[in-house]
């Protein structure tokens, strides 16, 4: 315990050696503070007005916010990362501090003095004062403002405003830094949907293969697109609609008005239909008993015949003018 006492008595003169004393100049001050916090300078109304106040040979970039809970600043948040970011990487990039731009952050519970003056009933806010004396020196001295209506939560926006707003000034690139995290998660998915199929290929590949689930879904889409599925998406058709008797008409007449449900049912009899056509075309032929063969026959032949009627007098729903008609319907 003595001797770790010990070492740390002898090495406090080289620490405040090594910390840097105030110098006077307020932006070489400022300069070194945000550098050694590696962000922004955290503001409070009186070192807000020390640091703005003029006259000033240094740019003052300072974003206004409400990081605390009770104000449900969601961009507040979402944009204080960003702009520590962009401090971050302006400060470095500009070694020499030739642009001579300051970053400050000044939150509402540091700054209510400051807000209340500006009236500001919104954050985030961000002001960029520009110098009043000097080369780059402007007259007026109304701070310029950045619009955050459009939502931006980049820093990238950010430092296009910034360079523009200070055209000679040297302008430290901004890059976003890699998202490990992000990456990492992107490869571990990839290899781990890469290993399920893989895994999975033996028991998919039989079924992707399989020429009868394809004729399935063809046959299903055929019978949608037939029966008139693509109109009503494109017309936004009605499900049904009154006959006006209290009743319900399941068909539209006319050829250019149709029903949600009409499209249902008429692909349900273009589907008994193939099905019935399939099977007495290919199933029916392989029954070994010839009484059940001609049962079948029959079976699937007053199938078609049904359904045909059915569809004719749907036709004749359709078009009234048409003459024909098949038993039963």
């Amino acid at each position: 315990m003595r001797i770790s006492q010990f070492f740390t008595a002898a090495l406090l003169p080289f620490s405040a050696l090594a910390a840097k004393k105030p110098t006077g100049d307020r932006f070489q001050d400022s300069n070194a503070a945000q550098l050694a916090n590696g962000r922004p300078l955290q503001l409070d109304d009186k070192s807000y007005d020390a640091l703005t106040k003029g006259p000033r040979d240094y740019s003052v970039a300072v974003l206004l916010t409400a990081l605390d809970a009770r104000f449900s600043c969601t961009l507040c948040k979402a944009f204080q990362p960003e702009w520590e970011m962009l401090g971050k990487q302006w400060s470095k990039g500009d070694k020499k501090a030739e642009s001579r731009l300051v970053f400050g952050t000044l939150d509402f519970l540091d700054g209510k003095q400051t807000f209340q003056s500006m009236a500001l009933q919104t954050a985030p806010v961000l002001l960029l004062f520009r110098p009043t004396t000097g080369p780059n020196a402007y007259n007026d001295p109304i701070p310029a403002r950045f619009d955050f209506s459009s939502g931006t939560d980049k820093a990238e926006p950010i430092h296009t405003w910034l360079s523009r707003q200070l055209p000679n000034v040297p302008h430290p690139p901004f890059v976003r830094p890699l998202n490990y995290l992000k990456i990492g998660v992107t490869i571990t998915i990839v290899l781990g949907v890469i290993t399920f199929i893989a895994a999975a290929w033996p028991v998919f590949m039989p079924i992707i293969q399989n020429r009868n689930l394809w004729a399935a879904l063809s046959l299903i889409a055929v019978l949608l697109f037939t029966s008139g599925h693509m109109f009503n998406h494109i017309r936004k058709v009605p499900y049904v609609a009154g006959d006006g008797k209290g009743g319900i008409s399941y068909f539209a007449g006319g050829f250019q008005n149709q029903f949600g449900l009409e499209t249902q049912i008429v692909a349900g009899m273009y589907g008994i239909l193939a099905f019935a056509t399939i099977s007495l075309a290919l199933k029916v032929p392989r029954i070994a008993d010839p009484r059940a063969q001609q049962i079948a026959v029959f079976v699937w032949g007053g199938v078609i015949l049904g359904m045909y009627s059915f569809l004719l007098s749907v036709f004749r729903i359709k078009n009234g003018g048409y003459p024909f008609w098949l038993p039963p319907f």
